[in-house]
């Protein structure tokens, strides 16, 4: 192989002998793929359209000792550094121009032990890769809404989704975990081993190296919900979100309802005359009873006069994946966000003015209900800081033509910034575009400094900085 020209930390150049990378590869179970490889434009694409970068390097882990390899290499030659999952993250961290990246994709092993309600989980795998093995066993570990999401990235961002309020956070069931810090060990973290590295994973992203395994608590749940959507004519959108408010004041934990606005897609129960007309849907699933299911989503269904209501009982491995035609991989897609304690007059006024100004049809606004057994946890007791926030709504512009990025980025931005004032001011790390690095400390709140702690003790070069970074550890390593 011949020498390479590749990306440094500083964004320099470095030129590494080819025969330093065969070395590499041979020493790996996994590959090594340059440009001009036929698996190399698979291994760069991810989920988010806008997003290609050209690495250098790619390594595809097939175990530990694989990562190890490749985080010592990156180290000694201060290689740039990208760490891939499902590669799902809307800011397009998981690859990098000319840098190295760290696939983890192959890795993609789930193991249930049913007698113990543990799952053992490698990186690569997605979240219906996990709900496949634990349903399997009547067996659920919270975690998102859309089934091709990566369990690695959910989990060290946050995680929330349907049983959220029944079951706490992805990262609260987390019991402990492998990761290659950036001096190459293989750590284990956990409430009693590597407290702090324990403490920084859960909400702190990829700051702290490169997770290998998780091990979740895992809870009776399934086979079968009842959940579903309620979709009705967007004219009745603000009475319809005040009594949304108003009915989830007093929902069960086992209770979620989240909203969807956008043009309604060509759903076979919706009539053809409202394909393509905004509607206000209202999402539901009830984790618990059937029957009582019935009862505690009496009220939700009973608002306004609906076009279409189809709750009703579904295998809950079918309602996980029942976004996924409207999130698949391949458009360009940019987010904005904001945590809400409510939803004020005031937000409901900005969200709903915005809907009229769409700029696409895919582009939605969604408000995700949380709180329950999520906001029960003290704000310190991980590195995840939103427990109070019973909202969080999320700006989806989502297009497919590169003529219209700016007209939807400014819809995206100028609803951000509209509703701003009623919102508290922390935000999903998951759900910040890469143009956000301005508010990462805003994100963490009064966990800030621990973190930067964190980060100094197990990351002290930022070797791992592809990510929602703690960047001020570079002046605090200076000083």
């Amino acid at each position: 192989m011949n020498s390479m020209s590749l990306t440094t930390l500083e964004l320099g150049t470095i030129t590494v002998d080819g025969a330093a990378i065969e070395a590499l590869s041979a020493q790996l179970r996994g590959t090594v793929l340059t440009e001009g490889d036929a698996a190399y434009d698979e291994a760069r694409s991810i989920w988010n359209a806008m997003i290609d970068r050209r690495p250098g390097l790619i390594v595809r882990c097939t175990g530990a000792s694989d990562v190890i390899d490749a985080v010592n290499f990156a180290r000694e030659n201060r290689l740039l550094v990208a760490v891939r999952g499902g590669g799902h993250n809307i800011a397009g961290s998981a690859v990098c121009d000319g840098g190295l990246v760290i696939d983890l994709s192959p890795m993609k092993s789930v193991r249930v032990d049913a007698a113990v309600q543990r799952a053992w989980v490698e990186p690569g795998a997605t979240l219906a890769d996990v709900d496949k093995e634990t349903q399997a066993f009547g067996l659920v570990v919270p975690t998102g809404i859309n089934s091709t999401t990566g369990i690695a990235g959910l989990t060290l961002g946050g995680g929330f989704g349907w049983i959220t309020r029944k079951f706490g956070l992805t990262l609260d069931n987390l019991l402990s975990a492998d990761v290659v810090t950036a001096d190459g060990k293989l750590l284990r973290a956990s409430l009693t081993e590597n407290p702090d590295l324990f403490w920084g994973l859960r909400g702190g992203g990829g700051n702290f190296g490169v997770v290998t395994a998780f091990e979740f608590q895992l809870h009776q749940f399934g086979p079968q919900v009842l959940s579903g959507l309620v979709v009705h004519p967007f004219a009745d959108a603000e009475n319809v979100l005040r009594e949304y408010r108003a009915a989830l004041e007093e929902a069960p934990d086992e209770l979620t309802c989240w909203v969807v606005m956008r043009q309604a897609p060509p759903l076979p129960f919706l009539p053809a005359e409202w394909h393509g007309k905004e509607v206000l849907v209202l999402a539901m699933c009830y984790c618990g009873d059937l029957q009582e299911g019935e009862k505690a989503t009496q009220r939700l269904r009973a608002i306004g006069t609906p076009i279409a209501d189809v709750v009703g009982p579904n295998p809950f491995t079918g309602w996980q994946q029942g976004f996924d035609p409207l999130l698949t991989p391949g458009a360009r897609n940019y987010w904005k966000s904001h945590d809400f304690t409510e939803l004020s007059d005031s937000a409901v006024a900005v969200v709903t003015e915005a809907i009229s100004r769409l700029p696409g049809p895919e582009c939605e606004i969604f408000i995700g209900h949380v709180g329950g057994v999520a906001g029960h946890v003290a704000a310190d007791a991980t590195a995840f800081p939103q427990r109070s926030s019973h909202y969080v709504m999320n700006v989806h512009a989502r297009w497919r033509e590169p003529a219209i990025d700016q007209a939807c980025i400014d819809w995206a931005r100028g609803l951000y910034e509209a509703a701003r004032p009623y919102a508290a001011g922390t935000a999903y790390v998951n759900f910040m575009p890469e143009d956000e690095v301005d508010r990462v400390e805003a994100a963490y709140g009064g966990n800030y400094q621990r973190l930067l702690e964190i980060k100094l003790r197990y990351d002290p070069l930022n070797l791992f900085r592809m990510n929602q970074n703690l960047r001020l550890v570079e002046t605090q390593r200076a000083a």
